[in-house]
């Protein structure tokens, strides 16, 4: 299955914050833009 992920950079954590719209409260963040894909992936997994 296919999801969104909307990516932002957050000034205030000094990360990139992931955000899955079709998977509600599903977010992620991570020092880098690979390193926040890839946490969000294993949140959507769980």
């Amino acid at each position: 299955m296919r999801y969104e992920l909307i990516i932002d950079w957050s000034k205030a954590d000094e990360s990139f914050v992931v955000e899955v719209p079709e998977l509600p409260g599903c977010m992620a963040d991570g020092a880098t833009y690979e390193e926040a894909v890839a946490n969000a992936l294993i949140v959507i997994q769980e």
